[in-house]
């Protein structure tokens, strides 16, 4: 399987996310989603998770250089002349890593409503599943 630069630079995240909730979608909206696309579901939520996880920490981690880079700044010009460009850029890299925190975030949330419904869909294929059975099982009789 050849990779794009998509692939290795990690570009494609909304495209992977919507791709895979079309997927979903498509198979809620037939007959409700197989065990193995919910089990898949599951799989790659937690990826979601872990991914949520490690840029919160860059949030904070970048957050704490802002304000570094900040404190760096009130200090007199002539000992720091470049902190007010370096906070700047810092506040800038902040910003961008809330937009992509925020996406990931609701995300996260809107897959946990996916999953439920998923699960929800399943169990109610098994309960009809399982009133045919037994009245198929009492016409025998």
């Amino acid at each position: 399987m050849a990779k794009s630069k998509a692939d290795r630079y990690g570009i494609g995240m909304k495209k992977f996310c919507r791709a895979h909730e079309e997927k979903l979608a498509r198979a809620l909206a037939e007959e409700g989603p197989p065990r193995e696309l919910l089990a898949l579901h599951l799989e790659k939520l937690r990826w979601l998770q872990h991914e949520r996880l490690v840029h919160l920490i860059v949030v904070c981690l970048t957050a704490g250089a802002v304000l570094f880079c900040a404190d760096l700044a009130l200090l007199p010009p002539e000992l720091n002349p470049a902190a007010a460009v370096l906070t700047a850029g810092m506040a800038i890299l902040l910003g961008c890593y809330f937009v992509h925190y925020f996406f990931l975030e609701n995300t996260t949330q809107h897959w946990y409503r996916l999953a439920g419904e998923a699960a929800a869909a399943l169990a109610e294929a098994g309960n009809k599943e399982k009133e045919r059975k037994q009245d198929h099982g009492s016409e025998d009789l």
